[in-house]
């Protein structure tokens, strides 16, 4: 199984309804080039998913 690796992305790539609320950056969870995850709030959120998705709990996710 490949690993899971935590991309970020800032400014105009943060969806339209996170930059509304102020944030100016957002977390994905993405395996083999495929994004597994909605967009996560915070750099320790994505962290504690992606070692969820580690120990076991795998499939497509949402925040």
């Amino acid at each position: 199984m490949s690993k899971v690796q935590i991309m970020s992305v800032i400014g105009s790539a943060v969806p339209p309804q996170l930059r509304e609320l102020g944030m100016l950056a957002c977390w994905y969870l993405v395996q083999d080039g495929v994004q597994i995850s909605g967009p996560l709030t915070s750099l320790p959120a994505a962290q504690a998913l992606s070692q969820r998705i580690g120990s076991g709990q795998s499939g497509r996710l949402s925040a």
